[in-house]
């Protein structure tokens, strides 16, 4: 299984080969789009060698997803939180995307490695931003607090006009996925990993793993939810996440597998699909050259002593 990184390698790219260089003025200007409809505008001018300018737009929310000025809620406070001093929030956003952060170079930190670690981060904007109100749930989940959210169904934003559901609780978070698939073959086939994964869940060496449930139908903690949310071709996955799978360095790594879950599968789905075209495609060359064979060789015209000829078939 291959999982998806969290920050997007070319901005990751742009921003390390930047600070290598800190001592020239580089001009920049690159539009990028990732998966999902996620869209970012990266920026330096010859001008002013200390700055830099990050711009990100996110997919179009649901009508049952909670956004705040935009962006979904809490994702000022953890970009904040997470970047410190070096990078602010320019408000207004620039036109046509929701966040923009100014990257001031001049107050990066001193030593290589936390410079590198710092722009690591920035290259990871999607997933503290999209994963804000997530993040928030489980890390009241990890201290074992009760979440303000608790025994509320909350909807997380992580495709164009799709989300996904979690239900806080004192001693558990459980999050919903609607499988939806546009292609009907995609469909199937993701039906049928899905009822893989969750049996994979069995096996030896995953029983640490958060339980994994699919059913055909919305499982009971949807039950209030919109009726155009409950509407997927594909059924329905269940995590149920425990305070062990959210300690330490485990926050950031669920909280991004949890929203890229959907992408996870149709990669995955895509590859099926890939690999069994790539086989049909083996198989139809066997039999073509079997069949070549089959075929009888052109006639041979053979003449005798007396002058004469006739056709042996060979």
């Amino acid at each position: 299984m291959v999982l998806l990184s969290a920050p997007a390698r070319v901005i990751q790219q742009i921003l390390l080969h930047r600070i290598r260089y800190l001592d020239r003025a580089i001009e920049l200007d690159y539009h990028l789009v990732e998966f999902d409809d996620v869209h970012y505008h990266i920026q330096a001018s010859s001008s002013d060698a200390k700055t830099m300018v990050l711009s990100i737009a996110l997919p179009a929310p649901p009508p049952e997803a909670v956004f705040s000025g935009g962006i979904p809620f809490g994702a000022v406070e953890a970009v904040k939180t997470t970047y410190g001093p070096a990078i602010q929030i320019i408000d207004p956003a620039e036109s046509g995307f929701h966040m923009t952060l100014k990257l001031d170079l001049s107050k990066l930190p001193p030593d290589e490695d936390d410079r590198v670690e710092l722009m690591i981060k920035v290259a990871c904007l999607r997933a503290i931003v999209l994963g804000a109100p997530l993040r928030d749930v489980l890390k009241h989940l990890a201290a074992k607090v009760m979440a303000p959210e608790a025994d509320r169904l909350m909807a997380v934003v992580h495709r164009p006009k799709e989300s996904f559901f979690v239900i806080p609780q004192p001693d558990k978070v459980t999050i919903v996925f609607p499988m939806r698939f546009k292609d009907s073959n995609d469909s199937v086939l993701a039906t049928s990993f899905l009822q893989e994964f969750m049996e994979a869940r069995r096996a030896g060496g995953l029983n640490t793993a958060p339980a994994c449930q699919w059913s055909p139908h919305p499982p009971i903690e949807l039950k209030g939810a919109p009726a155009h949310a409950l509407d997927a071709n594909s059924g329905f996955v269940s995590f149920v996440i425990l305070p062990r799978h959210v300690e330490g360095e485990k926050l950031d790594t669920t909280v991004w597998s949890l929203c890229t879950f959907h992408a996870y599968v149709s990669y995955h789905v895509k590859c099926s699909k890939a690999f069994m075209h790539t086989r049909m495609r083996r198989r139809v060359e066997t039999l073509i050259q079997a069949l070549n064979r089959a075929k009888p060789e052109d006639e041979k015209e053979t003449k005798i002593a007396q002058g004469r000829s006739f056709k042996r078939l060979v």
